[in-house]
């Protein structure tokens, strides 16, 4: 009875697998196509009776969904996170945690290093620069610092900004300047009554 059926699969017809169910497929009611129901029940079941171990399945289903594979990334990707224009240090720094957290092997070193080239020229850079660090743990303790004032310095400067509206926008108590030195359109004259 050579049918051209594989090894495996005259493997599985030979060998029984009692924890293995039939697939759940409904019954057919002769309502629809019966070529499409035969495929349909054909594609449920073929890898089942093909399938004679856990390693086959397991790689058939991997070659199967191959391309949805999560591509692990290695540590060089973290120095393509760089710092934006007018991004401040805790939205970088929270970026860069993220993309971190996608490359389990990278190093406090490595770490340290990629965060620290990315950075934009400013104090918290100024500060790696005459102090560099050479672990990731310890340029976060430092940027919390930096963070700490970027977030008061933005904060008093949105205080003054709303200041110096208010002052452009309420009516001067002082008189203007112009007004001032300007002289009155008379010239005062003093008389002198005698009687």
């Amino acid at each position: 009875m050579n049918d051209g059926a594989s090894p495996s699969l005259k493997l599985s017809w030979q060998t029984s697998f009692p924890e293995l169910r039939t697939p759940a497929i409904a019954e057919y009611d002769g309502a629809a196509d019966p070529m499409e129901y035969l495929s349909r029940f054909e594609n449920a079941t073929i890898l089942h009776r093909a399938i004679g171990s856990f390693q086959e399945f397991r790689s058939f289903f991997l070659h199967q969904y191959a391309s949805s594979r999560k591509v692990r990334k290695m540590e060089l990707s973290l120095f393509a996170v760089r710092q934006k224009e007018d991004e401040p240090l805790k939205e970088y720094l929270q970026r860069f945690n993220t993309a971190a957290l996608e490359v389990p092997a990278a190093t406090q070193e490595v770490k340290a290093s990629a965060f620290s080239q990315r950075l934009l020229d400013g104090d918290f850079f100024k500060s790696l620069a005459k102090k560099p660090v050479s672990k990731f743990d310890a340029l976060l303790a430092r940027a919390a610092k930096y963070i700490n004032m970027e977030e008061a310095q933005a904060k008093k400067d949105s205080r003054g900004e709303k200041r110096k509206e208010v002052r452009e926008d309420a009516p001067s108590k002082k008189p203007r300047a112009d007004l001032r030195d300007r002289k009155p359109p008379f010239q005062r004259v003093n008389t002198v009554y005698t009687l």
